[in-house]
């Protein structure tokens, strides 16, 4: 044995004793916003975990939206990248990376976390951007990644005054040819450019419901609410920046208000003909969503005949929700698993009431014996009979607690596999809303929404909902389902039924 092929060997065991060494991080926290990542193909979102105080990247989701290879590369301790014949080497726990023989330097260590590689988002324009066929641009302060020579134009949106009227103000820049056109109770400007970084508002108010992104790249939404009348827009160009006001009044006749209840049919009265309660909502302003994607790990759920898996599609869709509420909503988004593993029923609960969730959306695909049925169906809570008691009783079992300055709170108390009993109404609305969006964007059952139990459901204090997306045993639909443009129109359904549920609980507590 040569003396150069004996130092090989010892190198090769040496780098296998390291890595049987190198502990595994436990998963990063997953509390940051994703990237946008922006290409004349359109936009598409990264998802980002936080560790140590830095942005990190999943190199399985560059290899998805870059169309690079990576495998693990042993010998040095971490992976290789490839692309159109050029390699990036990178290894654990060191802060640089060897692109195509030439080594860069990247702001934090690149570390493995639960099997996954995680690198520095600067990864991708430092070290990707080299070696890849289009220039790579990174925009950290608008969270966003340009690929290609892209003409981006910047929009500033604030509302001036809240109203009614309502006036919005958006100055586009550098300036920018922008049309706008009403669209079913909201106006779009459209902006001559290849893509638009913005920064919108976190909430609306007035008589506009929300300011975010269109689906398209070069497009901005303002949606307004039912008691808005037609919007005036007018547009003037100063200082290279385009000017852009919307003027909102309210309807010449007040709009009637929205029904308690979302199904067309008036809501029966009550035993004794007196009129139904009022709705009761949380009384808490919504900030924090819990969206639940379904099964994970061994337990697969619905697996179609092309082999499209329930639990990968729940996860698809959630994490494209998570991205569309979080950039378009600004609230705060948490998914019960971010990744293939398995999560219990109560486990999930538990992430949703302990974070206080405003509320919970639970996202699956369904399943039939038969390859007939189809279409989106969602779900909210049945009480059985012990669920009923529980409800009627909660009131009477009640603490009254002392506050600070006077007066008192008032304590229901109720089991924890109750907790959705005092809820049952909103969650009521909420299915509604949500069928309702669905609706718009997919083929829904004969049955859109029904009431069943769920343990799930059962457990969450907060309204809570199920949506079944699709039957996968369907072969149309399992078809459909797998294409990206069914996952964002369920995406962007559910996205439209938390903004409309949002804006019914704000007006119900403030009267």
């Amino acid at each position: 044995m040569t003396a150069s092929l004996r130092i090989a060997r010892a190198t090769a065991a040496l780098a296998g004793l390291f890595l049987i060494a190198l502990p595994l991080l436990p998963l990063a926290q997953d509390n940051a916003p994703p990237y946008s990542v922006l290409s004349r193909d359109g936009r598409r979102s990264i998802p980002v975990v936080v560790n140590g105080g830095r942005e990190l990247v999943s190199v399985d989701d560059l290899a998805s939206l870059f169309q690079v290879t990576v495998r693990g590369d042993q010998l040095a301790g971490g992976f290789t990248l490839t692309y159109k014949g050029k390699t990036i080497i990178a290894s654990a726990d060191k802060p640089m990376a060897s692109v195509d023989g030439r080594l860069v330097a990247l702001p934090s260590p690149v570390v493995q976390s639960n099997r996954r590689w995680l690198v520095p988002v600067e990864f991708i324009s430092r070290a990707l951007g080299p070696i890849y066929d289009q220039r790579i641009t990174l925009r950290p302060a608008a969270r966003l990644i340009l690929v290609g020579d892209l003409r981006v134009a910047h929009v500033a949106a604030r509302i001036d005054v809240s109203g009614p009227p309502t006036r919005a103000t958006f100055v586009v820049t550098p300036a920018s040819k922008v049309t706008a056109s009403t669209e079913g109770g909201r106006v779009v400007l459209r902006v001559d450019a290849d893509a638009i970084e913005a920064t919108l508002p976190p909430s609306a108010t007035g008589l506009i419901e929300s300011i975010h992104l269109g689906d398209q790249p070069d497009t901005v939404i303002v949606a307004l609410t039912r008691a808005a009348g037609p919007a005036r827009v007018s547009a003037s160009a100063a200082d290279n920046a385009t000017r852009i006001t919307i003027d909102v009044a309210a309807a010449p006749e007040a709009r009637p208000p929205v029904s308690q209840s979302p199904t067309p049919s008036p809501q029966p009265p009550a035993p004794g003909g007196e009129s139904p309660a009022p709705l009761q909502l949380s009384g808490r302003t919504m900030q924090t969503i819990v969206i639940d994607p379904g099964h994970g790990g061994d337990d697969i759920g619905v697996k179609g005949a092309g082999g499209l898996q329930e639990k990968d599609i729940a996860l698809d869709v959630a994490r494209r929700v998570r991205s569309l509420i979080e950039s378009r909503l600004g609230l705060r988004v948490i998914l019960t698993r971010d990744e293939d593993k398995s999560v219990s029923l109560d486990e999930r609960a538990a992430t949703a009431n302990n974070n206080k969730a405003s509320l919970l959306v639970s996202i699956h695909a369904n399943g039939a014996p038969s390859a007939t049925p189809s279409g989106a169906e969602v779900f909210y809570d049945r009480l059985d009979r012990e669920g009923e008691a529980a409800r009627r009783a909660a009131a009477e079992q009640s603490v009254s607690l002392p506050i600070i300055g006077g007066g008192s709170r008032v304590l229901e108390i109720i089991p924890w596999d109750l907790a959705q009993a005092r809820h049952i109404e909103t969650s009521e609305t909420l299915a509604g809303v949500l069928a309702e969006e669905l609706r718009k964007v997919v083929p829904m059952s004969q049955r859109p929404r029904q009431q069943a139990p769920m343990r799930l459901l059962s457990n969450a204090d907060m309204p809570a909902a199920l949506v079944e997306m699709a039957y996968l045993t369907n072969g149309a639909q399992e078809k459909e389902a797998a294409k990206d443009a069914f996952k964002n129109n369920v995406a962007q359904a559910i996205v439209n039924a938390v903004a409309r549920f949002r804006s019914l609980t704000e007006d119900r507590e403030t009267q």
